[in-house]
């Protein structure tokens, strides 16, 4: 008896001539950053689509960045099964949809059913199916395997973003105060950053609006920045209790294989390779490790596009200014240019390793406490994971925008990618 195929895997040929008819339509299709829109003023506190993608995130270029960003890690060991076949040519960037807020819900498990939001008495079901909804925007809604709180009273935590705020004691009964109180008070992917100055007037190619699909309302909502309330208390009249998030960044992994089993593949050995690159750097932090800074890395529900899998989300907490007065980035590169090596007798440098203390060296651009940038990343292989590291998840530079940026948001700049 010849053994069974594998379900998730599709020949080749199929993935090229699916991506060859979508990649057609999108040259066809007139989009905001087609050569025919006009160019408008951006008025301060206004978001637009960015023109391109080097515009939201730089592309690393070996005369900026040194060769490393030129070549994948050589000594990655973790590899991907033979038959880890997924679409290598459908376009990637500009076609995920905006979101507002990410609610990601601790449930200890790094799968779940299908939909999470079928999941009888849970908080995904809770919030998508709920009475209750958020008024600033679309909320993109994840399970995550965070650890659950050992409470009398089965309680679990939420990790809300782009605020960066744990949000403790919550039920399916007290969801509607979770979503009145603290995501349709606090900040969005579409607010500026505290304290961020943007120029009057900034050339866009696209109206600031977003269209009313994207929105949980059914009229089109600006992507200005809505007024947001003060903070909620610390402890809100339902119960539930907010406290920040510990870390820099989330590097957020897709792990559902019940969507796709590529996706329950991939995570964990992208995991294991993260966590090589960042322990040496003093980044590293497990699920229970809540020392301040550091890089949190948690599995996550479908988030759409398992064809391409791995799906990486990379958040990013930062100020609106770092030491070089650079939006949106960190001040690793200052440090290193104040950093005096001796030369030796020959008048070169020392070859020696120089040993930086990244947490350290991000404290300037942790001045708003939130979420910068987030950065989604698609087509992620373990060999990528140094290099997602040293310049993605550090400095918000992207190495190979052309094949595995999705899209993402940078609140500095006031761009977006859709």
């Amino acid at each position: 008896m010849s053994p069974a195929k594998d379900s998730t895997a599709k020949p080749l040929n199929a993935y090229r001539m699916t991506a060859t008819l979508k990649n057609l339509v999108y040259k066809l299709t007139p989009t905001s950053s087609s050569f025919n829109v006009p160019t408008i003023s951006k008025k301060p506190g206004e978001f637009a689509k960015a023109p391109t993608s080097d515009a939201l995130f730089p592309k690393t270029t070996p005369e900026v960045d040194g060769d490393e960003c030129l070549h994948d890690c050589a000594s990655c060991e973790v590899k991907y099964p033979r038959k880890f076949t997924i679409d290598e040519t459908e376009e990637l960037y500009g076609h995920v949809k905006g979101w507002s807020t990410h609610l990601i819900v601790a449930t200890g498990k790094s799968d779940w059913v299908r939909d999470v939001a079928d999941e009888k008495g849970s908080i995904m079901e809770a919030v998508d199916k709920g009475s209750v909804k958020p008024t600033n925007g679309k909320l993109m809604l994840s399970a995550s395997n965070i650890p659950i709180p050992d409470h009398a009273d089965h309680s679990t935590t939420v990790l809300l973003l782009p605020s960066f705020q744990f949000i403790d004691n919550v039920t399916p009964a007290n969801t509607p105060g979770l979503i009145t109180s603290f995501i349709n008070t606090g900040p969005t992917n579409t607010s500026p950053l505290p304290g961020s100055s943007i120029p009057a007037s900034t050339n866009s190619s696209l109206p600031p609006t977003l269209p009313a699909s994207e929105s949980s309302s059914a009229d089109p909502v600006s992507v200005a920045a809505p007024t947001i309330s003060p903070p909620p208390p610390a402890l809100s009249a339902s119960g539930l209790k907010a406290r920040p998030c510990p870390h820099k960044y989330l590097i957020l992994l897709c792990s559902q294989k019940t969507r796709d089993a590529r996706c329950g593949q991939s995570a964990p050995l992208l995991r294991k390779e993260f966590e090589r690159q960042l322990r040496p750097l003093g980044l590293y932090r497990d699920l229970h490790d809540e020392r301040p800074g550091g890089v949190g890395i948690y599995f996550i529900s479908h988030v759409g596009g398992h064809k391409f899998s791995a799906n990486v989300m990379v958040y990013r907490r930062g100020g609106p200014k770092n030491a070089k007065g650079e939006n949106g980035t960190n001040a690793l590169d200052a440090q290193l240019e104040k950093l005096n090596v001796q030369n030796g007798a020959n008048g070169t440098p020392e070859d020696k390793e120089v040993v930086l203390d990244a947490n350290k060296s991000q404290e300037e651009d942790d001045e708003s406490g939130e979420a910068a940038q987030c950065i989604w990343l698609a087509r992620v292989k373990p060999e990528d994971c140094e290099n997602i590291i040293r310049y993605t998840v550090l400095q918000g530079k992207v190495v190979k925008p052309e094949s595995q940026l999705r899209g993402g948001f940078d609140r500095s700049k006031q761009l977006v990618s859709w």
